[in-house]
């Protein structure tokens, strides 16, 4: 048998394919706090997510079982690209001169280049079997409109997007993406929506933010019994479907006959880190294991590091139920940086609460560390990174750059949960050298703290 030490892949069979999707809460020390109703402050029933969401979603949404049965229709999707492989970084650490064993999940294989179809194609099953036409969403990289116009595509469904501004001008030809896959693109805010309307009154070139355009998406399918919104992060089902990518990579690092020390993720809302980080923990709770888990946010929107813990609405206009999460305000704009997936101002509920157990730990990384990080991963291991993942990049070089001078032999796991073929204007600008590191503006993030409802 060959030395599975020097290989370079990990690759399991379609009959390695996870059948079911891990629901954490049941395994956690004590429950997350509920939604509650903006009017009332009540913890929200199946009746008040209905006007958005299939029960199908609703009840994984709510879910107790530590197991939800992935249906065979998703699995014979999901054969296309999944099982996705694993990589052991031989040459990045090499070039880092470091003793950690570097492993890396990557989830650019899907036909959309990301993790996001995971979640995708689940979220349109289950609208079209309730007899949803319609799927409104937003997106802010571009990513996970890719992913939904595609599921919607596959299911037979109309697809609006509603993609950040900011994201929408840097980022053209994920737009042309979306558009190709059938589904409408908006620059967000837009003149479609009361929501967006207001904010183009003061101010006619807003760059936008995901909480403006997730109250575009949901003001739109509030409005028509035939549509729903469907949401590629925070929520606890969204959560849920990405745990396929920790699923495999248990059984890949088995064959690989190395457990992990440390496991990396970055963090926007939180599906990829979840997704990654989720069976892990299960197996840290159980005393199978203990690797630390970091969460890598963007030094411009640091939720979990620079945030509060409290109730806060997922959109800017205050029409979703009010989320117990990391926030920097509902009304916090972020920076333009070019991570465009990674600006929202709120953590998911459920990473939020774990994070609170200290169960996990996080840091924010300024852009230009990132896209070094991106670079030289890319002349190593040979895949452009997009923006999001370089955050996990850096923290992973980092930690292994502290090996090199400790000389532990540590193991990292990270998740780079796509490529950046259509990012190229901001490696671009990280080349040419007009990448700037944005300061983080206390005061805005005091206004935005400020204007949280009182729970």
């Amino acid at each position: 048998m060959a030395d599975v030490s020097k290989r370079h892949a990990y690759l399991l069979d379609e009959s390695d394919l996870p059948t079911t999707w891990y629901n954490v809460i049941p395994d956690l020390p004590s429950p997350p706090p509920p939604p509650l109703h903006p009017g009332t402050h009540e913890p929200v029933g199946p009746d008040d997510l209905a006007p958005l969401f299939p029960m199908d979603l609703i009840m994984q949404e709510v879910s107790q079982d530590s197991y939800v049965e992935i249906p065979g229709d998703v699995l014979e999707v999901y054969r296309q690209w999944r099982p996705s492989p694993l990589y052991r970084a031989h040459r990045l650490e090499k070039a880092l001169g470091t003793p950690a064993r570097i492993y890396y999940k990557y989830e650019g294989v899907s036909p959309a280049g990301s993790h996001k179809p995971n979640t995708a194609v689940p979220q349109a099953y289950y609208n079209a079997k309730a007899g949803t036409k319609k799927l409104t969403t937003e997106t802010g990289a571009g990513q996970w409109g890719t992913a939904l116009a595609l599921a919607c595509a596959w299911y037979d469904l109309e697809c609006e997007v509603w993609q950040v501004g900011a994201s929408y001008d840097q980022k053209p030809y994920r737009r042309m993406m979306i558009e190709a896959f059938g589904a409408k693109v908006h620059r967000s805010p837009s003149n479609l929506t009361d929501a967006g309307r207001a904010l183009l009154a003061e101010n006619a070139n807003h760059t936008g933010s995901l909480g403006i355009a997730i109250s575009e998406a949901v003001e739109v399918a509030a409005k028509d019994p035939n549509t729903r919104y469907a949401l590629g992060s925070v929520l606890n089902h969204v959560l849920m479907h990405q745990t396929v990518i920790g699923e495999e990579a248990l059984m890949q690092l088995k064959m690989a006959g190395d457990t992990p020390d440390l496991i990396v993720g970055c963090t926007g809302g939180g599906s990829n880190f979840a997704g990654l980080s989720f069976p892990f923990l299960r197996e840290k709770l159980a005393g199978r294991m203990s690797p630390d888990i970091l969460a890598v946010e963007p030094a411009s929107c640091p939720s979990l590091t620079k945030g509060v813990y409290a109730y806060d609405f997922g959109d800017t206009a205050g029409m979703t139920p009010l989320l117990k999460m990391h926030t920097l305000g509902h009304n916090f704009i972020p920076d333009p940086i070019h991570a465009g997936g990674l600006r929202y101002h709120g953590m998911a509920p459920l990473i939020s609460h774990v994070y609170e157990l200290g169960l996990m730990d996080a840091v924010a990384i300024p852009q230009k560390e990132c896209f070094a990080a991106a670079v030289l991963f890319a002349r190593t291991e040979g895949i452009l990174p997009a923006p999001e993942p370089t955050h996990a990049l850096a923290a992973t070089i980092r930690e292994a750059l502290r090996c090199k001078e400790t000389g532990e032999e540590k193991v990292i796991l990270t998740a780079l949960c796509g490529h950046g073929h259509f990012d190229l204007a901001s490696y671009d600008s990280y080349l040419s050298g007009n990448m700037v590191d944005l300061e983080f503006d206390e005061a805005r993030l005091a206004a935005g703290l400020a204007g949280i409802p009182t729970v």
